[in-house]
């Protein structure tokens, strides 16, 4: 049996994806990964994301990973608005969630995706990581860790195609969920979607990818976002 892994499982987004794979796909062994579940899965930690991904291949052929981890911000008063609150130590551990996890969740699971046939790997950015779309300011460290994440996901879906031509790897924009993450930043005017909503638009647009769409940067909708 092939096998779909969420990995952060257990925030909003993660939660609802592996929820709506166990109920709608019955084909897929379904495994939900985080620094909660018995197996733990820390993007700060390459031990825990090697071990995971040798016992997620050990299930089955991957036929579908969606990386849900993300932080927001760690300190208390949010993203920087200003230049003048950038702070080296929080930029770094935004990164290192944002940008250097995911890179290493890379490292460890695309060599392990199915070699042949249609493979998926997807990992969660957001909007306000493009750059062309940037036209408030402010965010900066989630902004430019989320901008590295999309490169770092471009770059590999170019090795991933040398290796499997049916194999796609994306960046995509689950738009504005009630989550943890998200609360205080709803800004008026945005669709909040709850996570149930989000998750079934997600695997919407990853079930319609296609692989000469590999390596680019969608939203929930399947729309092209710009870099």
């Amino acid at each position: 049996m092939a096998v779909a892994v969420i990995l952060g499982a257990s925030g909003g987004i993660g939660g609802a994806l592996e929820a709506r794979l166990r109920q709608t796909r019955p084909d897929l062994a379904v495994v939900g990964l985080s620094r909660k579940t018995t197996l733990a899965f820390d993007v700060g930690k390459e031990e825990t994301v090697e071990q995971a991904a040798a016992y997620c291949s050990s299930l089955g052929p991957l036929e579908l990973v969606v990386n849900a981890t993300g932080i927001l911000s760690t300190q208390t008063a949010g993203p920087e608005k200003s230049w003048r609150s950038i702070d080296p130590a929080e930029m770094m551990a935004v990164f290192q969630v944002n940008a250097i996890g995911p890179a290493l969740v890379m490292k460890h699971f695309l060599p392990k995706l199915s070699r042949e046939g249609r493979a998926v790997f997807a990992n969660l950015s957001a909007r306000v990581g493009s750059i062309g779309d940037n036209h408030l300011g402010g965010w900066y460290s989630y902004r430019a860790s989320k901008a590295a994440l999309n490169q770092l996901v471009h770059t590999a879906s170019v090795e991933l195609q040398r290796r499997n031509p049916q194999a796609i790897c994306v960046a995509l924009h689950p738009g504005t969920v009630a989550t943890n993450l998200s609360e205080g930043f709803q800004a008026t005017g945005l669709e909040v979607q709850d996570p149930a909503t989000a998750a079934a638009r997600i695997l919407k647009v990853i079930e319609g990818l296609q692989p000469e769409q590999t390596g680019g940067f969608y939203d929930h909708h399947g729309k092209v976002i710009p870099w």
